[in-house]
């Protein structure tokens, strides 16, 4: 499978940014943007052949920089690191020593701070054989970029194969002992417009983490039975759900540790789309849009709250505040490594 680069769409912090097209057989088109190695677009047949992009997104690349789209803090699309989600008072300990990071959502740290990786220019790896049907791009995060320690050198691959699947394989490397947590946060909205309450989803998972009032994780590990988390039987999001919070929790996953394996199901009644997450993270964290308020987005749409909704593939929330939950420290010794993959169909 080729995929197609775009011109040089214009210069971000001195390096150019572009766009990079992947198309399967099926007619299944994905558009990648070296820019926070953003998923643009997504777009897929649905029951009738109608072509219809899943992803929420703008038109132009500029758009993802504009300071409005910025202060909503939304990460349409993009690589969140080199911590996803909230880390508690934006603070870390690694062998005793406490390293204090910027802290964008005070008094904690969200997604990585003030200018994480999705706002980031990746350098593409394999831009002289892209016939390969790979997309290979990398970042290196300095030492004490947003508080972190360590060089972290960071490579994503994407790959999209003629079953439907769209491929993301992560991995990094440090000179530092660092924390470490990354997650690629598309919004999806299966109908392609409106609002996402009535889509189906299930997710097997039989225990979801505890959170403080402000969504931080608490360490906590609960049954999702007898809750409105229990999505082990596929469901309608507003089946169970408050309709002024939404969800935005985190999931345990019902299979072993660092297997690759099935981290949710979404279908769309309307489109007869459906998508299957798979990954070898723990934890899927589930995100129903709630602060989304985005002007002047793709055909100059306006996405409100549920506009979209996150499957977040990661390791448990603030676990490297949290001894319990499974390690987030990266050794100069290690590579990390995350697999997460997209398979969609229409029936």
């Amino acid at each position: 499978m080729k995929i197609l680069q775009s011109k040089a769409l214009f210069q971000h912090n001195g390096s150019d940014v572009f766009l990079y097209t992947l198309k399967n057989k099926a007619g299944v088109e994905v558009c990648i943007s070296n820019l926070g190695a953003i998923i643009q677009s997504f777009k897929v047949p649905d029951r009738t052949g109608n072509v219809i992009d899943i992803v929420l997104g703008f038109d132009t690349m500029e758009q993802y920089l504009s300071s409005d789209y910025l202060n909503t803090s939304s990460y349409l699309g993009a690589v969140v690191g080199r911590y996803a989600n909230r880390v508690g008072n934006a603070c870390i300990e690694i062998d005793g020593q406490t390293f204090q990071l910027s802290s964008n959502m005070s008094p904690h740290q969200i997604h990585g701070g003030y200018e994480g990786f999705d706002s980031k220019v990746w350098h593409v790896e394999n831009t002289d054989d892209l016939s390969v049907g790979k997309l290979k791009m990398s970042y290196l995060s300095k030492d004490a970029e947003e508080g972190y320690p360590g060089n972290l050198t960071v490579s994503i691959c994407f790959s999209l194969n003629d079953e439907n699947e769209l491929i993301i394989d992560t991995e990094a490397i440090t000179d530092k002992s660092t924390a470490i947590n990354l997650t690629h946060h598309d919004y999806f909205n299966l109908h392609g417009s409106g609002r996402i309450e009535d889509h189906w989803v299930q997710i097997p998972s039989g225990f979801y983490l505890g959170q403080h009032p402000d969504n931080l994780a608490n360490g906590e590990i609960l049954s999702v039975l007898g809750t409105k988390y229990d999505f082990k039987s596929s469901k309608q999001i507003k089946e169970d759900w408050d309709p002024v919070s939404g969800y935005d929790q985190s999931f345990v996953l019902d299979k072993e540790y660092g297997v690759y394996g099935k981290a949710a199901t979404a279908y769309s009644d309307k489109s007869g789309i459906k998508l299957e997450v798979f990954t070898d993270e723990p934890t899927v964290h589930f995100y129903t849009g709630k602060h989304l308020g985005i002007a002047d987005a793709r055909n100059g749409a306006f996405y409100g709250p549920f506009s979209g909704f996150c499957f977040e593939t990661q390791h448990h929330c603030n676990a490297v505040n949290i001894p319990e939950f499974p390690s987030t420290i990266l050794r100069p010794e290690q590579v990390y490594r995350h697999k997460t993959g997209y398979c969609v169909s229409s029936q």
